[in-house]
């Protein structure tokens, strides 16, 4: 039984959702987040930022306990998810993963059926009674990842067999059958081409209307385009965080100006 005890989700876009103090990860004796600060906005999209390497990936795992599955891995401070802190050894990892779900760089269809995609979540977790709520779950979870019209009439096809955009837009679908509360994204367009780009970006606008959404990008035009708080990385630290609009016209720290600028990167 999961020991945690999550508060109401939060409906105020100013409310904070995820706190993290003073965090930092090292891999084995190499220290590769130091001591990193930021509250992450309720209903929002807040973007990461920052040259290859700088830790932003890293941090983004910290927030779901990915970072777990890594033996040399150790997490020091404390992120909390709505005030309960996810490091306590009493949450149950598993359940932590159903609130805060995951969206890879490269779109990773499991080899089953769209629809068991979808449903695998449900079934691990217990979601379901009947084939009836399966169902509904499907369908809104799809319709949600606005892919429903595209596949309705082939759930039983192979997750593998749609084109990269769909495939990422059915990774998402398979992420919110779960309801989860945050959503992370690790660089989901890499991978895609412009039109599939923009059909994710467009998705990510939408769902935060009912999700926290956090987004790894090297692009700092989609950071633009999809956020509305952005977070500078660099070299590890938390260089700079606040409204997307002020890190981009008008950031506070010199290096945050040189990487939007192009000087590093």
């Amino acid at each position: 039984m999961n020991d945690m005890r999550y508060i109401e989700r939060a409906t105020d876009m100013n409310e904070t959702k995820i706190t993290a103090r003073d965090v930092h990860v090292f891999y084995g004796d190499s220290e590769a987040i130091k001591g990193v600060d930021v509250d992450i906005q309720a209903r929002a999209v807040t973007a990461f930022i920052g040259p290859s390497g700088c830790g932003k990936s890293t941090f983004l795992r910290t927030i779901n306990r990915m970072n777990d599955t890594i033996p040399s891995c150790r997490v020091t401070g404390g992120i909390t998810l709505d005030g309960e802190d996810i490091y306590d050894k009493r949450v149950d990892v598993v359940q932590l993963r159903q609130k805060i779900g995951m969206v890879f760089q490269k779109p990773n269809p499991f080899p089953k059926s769209i629809y068991d995609n979808i449903a695998y979540g449900p079934r691990i977790h217990g979601l379901t009674k009947n084939k009836a709520e399966m169902d509904e779950i499907i369908e809104k979870s799809l319709r949600r990842a606005a892919i429903w019209d595209e596949v309705k009439d082939r759930l039983q096809a192979p997750g593998t067999g749609l084109s990269g955009g769909q495939q990422q837009r059915l990774c998402i679908a398979r992420a919110i059958a779960t309801s989860p509360e945050v959503l992370l994204m690790d660089e989901p367009c890499s991978a895609l081409d412009p039109i599939a780009t923009a059909q994710v970006e467009e998705l990510i606008d939408e769902l935060r209307q009912e999700y926290t959404v956090v987004i790894v990008t090297h692009s700092m035009q989609q950071a633009a385009r999809v956020s509305q708080k952005t977070a500078f990385f660099h070299l590890g630290h938390l260089v700079e965080y606040g409204d997307t609009s002020d890190i981009f016209t008008n950031p506070k720290d010199q290096r945050t100006e040189s990487y939007i600028s192009g000087k590093i990167g």
